[in-house]
């Protein structure tokens, strides 16, 4: 009897345990020093790998990372745009959401004639297409999270294979950036040109979006220096209160052009001129200083990351996200002309 007893105890209690074994089996617990400190990782849970979409493994791009130019198939290139764009830590619909605008900016490239003539398709440099990162590099760099965080971001090229924006049954010039100032811009206020898809919308960036408000500070001579090596003919002889004027504000707190030294200046020129992480800012002076206080990150047009973040968390799936940031189109399986 006293034998029973005792199995009934250890079945009772492992009944009670299992709940918490199957919650901790998630999460990582480390000490450090002598045991007076613990540390709490959180680890992501495993994820289903799906295989590579029919459409995105059909065919093979050019694409050109340093000086080598690499075959692969659409898949293979979006799956390292997406590790390389997009925290892998964001929702599911939000990868989709950014595998999407990457499939689509890619096609536009590769429609338009691209920048790399018969070299290449396209390129690993974001400063000239978009950014891109290897398999074993991305998860070198994620550590316990690697293989949930990988097919998290195959899974995004996969569930959305082949699916392009289309406006005009084309694909758009997709643009995206990290985060607005709480709504996006148009593209002819950063650009030349306006498109009817690159209006401006409201983002809900949420939030948690890391230096969301920064602040960039120089002294009058730094100033000074760094605007006349891009206008030699500016003025700032004068009262340095004097230095910035005219302002033009746009509705969603862009700053579209101010008069700096007599000359008028776009805000992206005083944004790249400052290495400001938007050109939605205002400045003051202060200390002996002129202080730039600064919202959002990136050039504020298309799709912004932590807005399609903030969107998947609210239950939006990727194309709610996808024709929330890009006006009046559609989304579609599409392939290169070339391959059709």
């Amino acid at each position: 009897m006293r034998r029973y007893l005792g199995i009934s105890v250890v079945l009772l209690g492992l009944l009670f345990l299992l709940p918490l074994i199957t919650v901790t089996t998630h999460v990582v617990l480390r000490e450090t020093g002598v045991g007076t400190k613990r540390e709490v990782k959180l680890v992501e849970p495993e994820i289903e790998l799906l295989p590579q979409g029919e459409t995105d493994g059909s065919y093979t791009i050019r694409v050109l990372l340093g000086d080598e130019v690499k075959t692969m198939t659409m898949g293979e290139y979006l799956q390292g745009v997406v590790r390389a764009e997009m925290p892998a830590s964001f929702e599911q619909q939000a990868l989709c959401a950014q595998a999407v605008a990457a499939r689509t900016y890619t096609m536009y490239k590769m429609s338009s004639g691209g920048n790399h003539g018969n070299t290449a398709d396209i390129c690993g440099d974001h400063t000239c297409c978009q950014a891109y990162l290897d398999k074993e590099t991305a998860m070198s760099n994620w550590g316990d999270n690697a293989q949930a965080y990988e097919a998290k971001v195959e899974n995004a090229v996969a569930l959305t294979d082949g699916q392009t924006i289309l406006y005009g049954g084309q694909p758009i010039l997709a643009v995206f950036h990290s985060s607005s100032a709480r709504t996006t811009k148009r593209a002819g206020e950063v650009w030349t040109n306006d498109l009817p898809y690159l209006q401006s919308v409201e983002s809900p960036e949420g939030e948690g979006v890391p230096n969301y408000y920064s602040r960039a500070e120089f002294t009058f001579a730094e100033f000074k220096k760094m605007f006349l090596q891009a206008y030699p003919e500016a003025d700032l002889s004068g009262p340095v209160s004097g230095w910035m004027k005219a302002w033009v504000i746009g509705d969603d707190r862009n700053v579209e052009s101010v008069t700096v030294g007599g000359i008028s200046v776009r805000g992206t020129k005083l944004r790249t001129i400052f290495s400001l992480r938007s050109s939605t800012f205002e400045a003051e002076v202060a200390d002996g200083k002129i202080v730039f206080f600064v919202t959002g990150y990136g050039h504020g047009v298309g799709m912004s990351q932590y807005g399609a973040q903030q969107m998947a968390k609210d239950g939006k799936d990727w194309k709610e996200i996808i024709t929330h940031y890009y006006t009046g189109v559609t989304v579609a399986v599409h392939t290169p002309e070339r391959f059709s």
